[in-house]
């Protein structure tokens, strides 16, 4: 429903339908979590505040270096200061420079140390850049917890036998010699705790070595066996072990990594207008709960409430940002705060904490988490500004500043000044957030957390992680690099990125390419199309092809995605002069007409998505990242390849997309593989055929050679969603 005197936005064109097979009403999406038991009504007391001396950790003392050198070790954040970051079940790469003096071989181990110190695992590392000493191994925890990781190296004596014997019983030098000595290194090998068919392999082989009555070749040869080099492999005779530092990893839940977010204004679910009194009646949290089962249905893990907290009177803000209020406004939900209570309460028109509990208790009947927003500012009438003036700036006149973000103004935010009481200011966050951790939210969305001092997220971050490991914190901070990678480095578990305003097809490769490597032991990136404070040029103009291509991108370029409710029915119209929408949601009800939805045909397609994403675990993970060049400047296409010994299912997973990212007009070209990258080996393959693409979106199977030719219509299907395998 309309209010009378809103703006309507311009119909979107639909999208052409596309296939699919939503979960059935009420029920959860599949590999969602099961739902969680009941949460008390009210929290518990809170821990009492420990003080924080803020003392800084010193750099570790001078080492010694080892008989075989371990350098440049990662992931490392920082030399150590803070952990590198995994989930459970995800394989880490583990990277290190390794070498020593002289030509003899060298090899190297990388060992994952379970929280309780024990070696968990090890794996042999191979050498991903020869003549360059870079070797790489990757491991994989299995529980949550503050786990840690090193590198050995080692001598490799097999391997500089084997290398040497091959060249010299070639040519005829020290044959007989060469012999012996493998024979009696590969004896020194059997005689060690190993399995019967392993020892068994040695010591044939080591017959075959002294069998004078062979060729010098044929008794090489037994030596240099495959089974031989397998068992080897993996039981080799290291010497003069030489292990790096060990390294801190901190190992959340999966959720942390992987999962689909959908924001909702619950104010306006349910929101009518009155005509008789001339005034808005707000939605609450009970009729909010009415729209989950649909939110569930597309395949959404995560509900993101944005605040539901009391909102100020003084200096709330009207209708698209305006400093003029009219009866019945109910003013932007981030200026918190009045006589109803602060943070630790709930907007008196939205319900009751037992509301609240109903709420979380109906969206883990359907497989989803909640999370809040938290906005650490106050309205001009929260309680804290009369009982704590001194956690705010008072300016030269006299009055309490209020938030800026030039040219943006925020008259009804005071801002936390954080310097004049940093153990009051702590405590009552934290205690905030308890709160609402007790009524069953697992993740906060954090609202500019850039504008706060990083020693309190540091400490605030780390008591969660040891109090509610369960937790997980979204950063909000659209801000310089060095911030949002720092913030992320301190503890919070994901981070909004600058997909958002990344746009060609250039730019989505660097940028994708960034976020996959090194930067993802540190941020892992929430991927949104739009915001309630975003809607960019491209998104405003391209229409409902805009919205699909953007929602494909965002689906498959990162594990973790999300879209601001609305964006279903394409609302991309701006207030002028801004890059936000017109008749914003954060300063008025706005119900929405959902079943104009099933017309557009963009609900369908993020329902198709989130079905795609649960059924790859290749799209579950970051870290691994090929992009594909094509003749289009158009078309973008990239890969992700999680092999069969590294996915928790046990199977090899590749999957390859394809977008146009043109949402005006269809773009054709062809597509140059990386067939190695897809886990195929690379071959002139002369239009032959070598791998089988079948296509999620459409249900086609195309048979690919190395070079394949795509065509893609926006206003039809924009993009190809592949799941490949190898002919």
């Amino acid at each position: 429903m309309s209010r009378p005197d809103q703006v309507s936005s311009p119909e979107p064109a639909p999208v052409a339908p596309v296939p699919a097979t939503p979960s059935a009403p009420g029920t959860a999406p599949a590999g969602a979590a099961a739902p969680a038991a009941a949460v008390p009504l009210r929290p518990p007391a809170a821990p009492e505040a420990r003080p924080w001396s803020g003392e800084v950790p010193q750099p570790a003392p001078p080492a010694p270096v080892g008989r075989i050198p371990v350098i440049e070790v990662a992931p490392v954040v920082e030399g150590g200061r803070w952990p590198a970051k995994a989930v459970v079940g995800e394989a880490v790469p583990i990277q290190a420079t390794v070498f020593r003096e002289g030509h003899d071989a060298v090899a190297a181990t990388a060992v994952l140390v379970a929280p309780d110190g024990s070696d968990h695992s090890s794996v042999r590392m191979r050498d991903i850049s020869p003549g360059n000493d870079r070797y790489e191994g990757w491991l994989v925890p299995d529980a949550p917890g503050r786990w840690s990781f090193r590198v050995e190296g080692w001598s490799d004596p097999y391997g500089t036998w084997s290398h040497d014997a091959a060249i010299k019983v070639a040519a005829d030098v020290d044959a007989e010699l060469m012999l012996t000595e493998g024979a009696l290194l590969l004896e020194r090998a059997a005689d060690r705790p190993l399995p019967d068919d392993a020892r068994a392999v040695l010591t044939d082989a080591v017959a075959g070595l002294r069998d004078a009555s062979r060729p010098a070749p044929a008794r090489l040869a037994a030596g240099l066996s495959d089974e031989v080099v397998a068992v080897l492999d993996a039981h080799p005779v290291r010497e003069m072990l030489s292990p790096s530092a060990t390294y801190p990893l901190a190992v959340d839940r999966e959720r942390a990594l992987y999962g689909s977010w959908y924001e909702m204004f619950p104010r306006s679910e349910g929101a009518r207008f009155d005509a008789e009194t001339g005034r808005w009646v707000s939605g609450t949290l009970r009729t909010a709960a009415e729209r989950l089962p649909a939110v569930a249905e597309m395949g959404f893990d995560v509900v993101y409430l944005t605040p539901i907290h009391p909102i100020g009177l003084t200096n709330r803000k009207g209708r698209n940002n305006s400093l003029t209020t009219k009866p019945g406004d109910p003013g932007s939900p981030y200026g918190i705060g009045s006589a109803d209570g602060g943070h630790d309460a709930i907007h008196p028109e939205l319900g009751t904490f037992e509301d609240f509990d109903a709420f979380v208790a109906r969206a883990r009947e359907l497989g989803m988490e909640v999370a809040l927003d938290v906005a650490l500012q106050a309205s001009p009438d929260h309680p804290w500004v009369s009982e704590h003036p001194e956690w705010f700036t008072t300016r030269a006149d006299g009055s309490i500043a209020y938030a800026e973000n030039p040219p943006k103004k925020y008259q009804d935010i005071y801002p936390l000044n954080f310097d004049n009481d940093p153990e009051g200011i702590y405590t009552a966050i934290r205690d905030v957030l308890e709160v609402w951790v007790a009524h069953g939210v697992t993740a906060f969305r954090v609202d500019n957390p850039h504008t706060k001092p990083l020693p309190f997220w540091q400490r605030l971050l780390e008591e969660f992680a040891q109090t509610h490991p369960e937790v997980i914190f979204l950063s909000e901070a659209f801000t310089r690099p060095a911030m949002m990678r720092t913030l992320a480095a301190i503890g919070f578990h994901q981070s909004y990125t600058y997909f958002t305003w990344r746009t060609s097809k250039e730019e989505l490769g660097e940028y994708f390419t960034e976020l996959a490597g090194e930067s993802a032991a540190v941020m892992r990136p929430s991927f949104w199309p739009t915001t309630h404070d975003i809607l960019t040029p491209y998104m405003q103009q391209g229409g409902a092809a805009a919205f699909a291509i953007r929602a494909v991108l965002a689906a498959t370029g990162a594990p973790t995605w999300g879209i601001y409710s609305g964006y279903e029915l394409v609302e991309h119209v701006a207030r002028p002069g801004a890059e936000e929408q017109l008749d914003n949601e954060k300063y008025e009800f706005k119900p929405r007409d959902w079943a104009r939805a099933e017309s557009i045909g963009i609900a369908r397609l993020l329902t198709m998505l989130n079905g795609i994403r649960r059924d790859h675990v290749a799209l579950q993970r970051l870290r691994t990242i090929t992009i594909h060049p094509t003749t289009d400047d158009a078309l973008f296409c990239f890969s992700r390849r999680v092999p069969a010994h590294l996915s928790p299912t046990g199977t090899e997973d590749t999957v390859v997309v394809v977008v146009n990212l043109d949402p005006y007009t269809t773009r054709e070209g062809l597509v140059h593989l990386d067939l190695a990258a897809l886990g195929v080996e690379p071959a002139t393959t002369g239009g032959t055929p070598v791998v089988a693409a079948h296509d999620e979106l459409s249900g086609e199977t195309y048979y690919w050679d190395a070079h394949p030719y795509v065509r893609l219509d926006p206003q039809g299907q924009c993009a190809h969603v592949l799941a490949v395998r190898a002919l």
